[in-house]
């Protein structure tokens, strides 16, 4: 790769020897950058699209591939954020130096960006990990401050081109668990052969303190985190219409 101002990555940060952001073992690199504003976000230091820091993506590249000894049969590198796909043009090089070492890859997307470039860096993608935030439009623009129809397309696109994925869907109680958006999804997406599993993401409170730390309010204050009976609950109602559901 030859590294130019244009093909440099705004990385946030990295998390070594991840479990949850796909299979296996998992170097994680978090991008920055988000369209998105959703209420609940962990991470509101990654929506600014000219924060982070300026990477090389050899230096991302040589990261990758020391810890390969890691990753085992199932693990490779996970493109979190913040919202990757904003800087497709930019990682594709980097997607294509990693399939050439061998390198699994996933990437974690809310799906609300869909361009040429996002289908090639789909193409290089070996498991995408398609975050749905709600099912139902009006409270998908009022959770997230967009609309949903660019997410659905591109879970369209991901089957209709024969794209691993899996689909997660976090549980917010009173935001995501109403019980007609849930089956809603189910009877749009149920069918669709390329998903592979659904994860239930349990709603926390881990990023509130990045709030106050940034002088921004919290929008859901009086949210509390769900209930064993609301996961499991929400789980049986995935598991009439998907054959794999777990609660991460």
């Amino acid at each position: 790769m030859k590294t130019t101002t244009s093909n440099m990555i705004r990385v946030h940060s990295y998390e070594s020897m991840g479990t949850f952001d796909g299979p296996g073992i998992r170097l994680v690199v978090f991008l920055q950058g988000c369209p998105f504003r959703c209420l609940y976000c962990a991470n509101p230091d990654t929506i600014d699209t000219c924060g982070g820091t300026l990477t090389t993506p050899e230096h991302i590249l040589q990261m990758a591939d020391s810890q390969k000894p890691f990753y085992g049969r199932r693990g490779g590198i996970t493109f979190s954020g913040g919202e990757p796909t904003l800087q497709a043009e930019a990682l594709i090089p980097l997607f294509k130096s990693l399939k050439n070492n061998d390198i699994h890859i996933c990437l974690d997307t809310n799906g609300g960006v869909h361009t040429p470039a996002v289908e090639e860096l789909f193409r290089l993608t070996d498991l995408v990990l398609l975050d749905v935030k709600q099912y139902n439009p009006v409270r998908h623009r009022s959770l997230t401050g967009h609309s949903n129809e660019t997410t659905l397309a591109t879970a369209a696109w991901l089957e209709q081109n024969n794209r691993p994925f899996w689909l997660r869907y976090v549980l917010v109680p009173g935001y995501t668990d109403y019980e007609e958006d849930i089956r809603a999804l189910g009877e749009a997406l149920g069918r669709y052969h390329n998903i592979q599993r659904v994860e239930i993401l349990p709603y926390h409170r881990l990023g509130v303190h990045k709030y106050e730390a940034m002088g921004w309010e919290y929008q859901l204050k009086g949210v509390t985190e769900n209930t064993p009976e609301q996961l499991s609950r929400a789980e049986t109602l995935f598991k009439e219409y998907f054959p794999v559901v777990i609660t991460n």
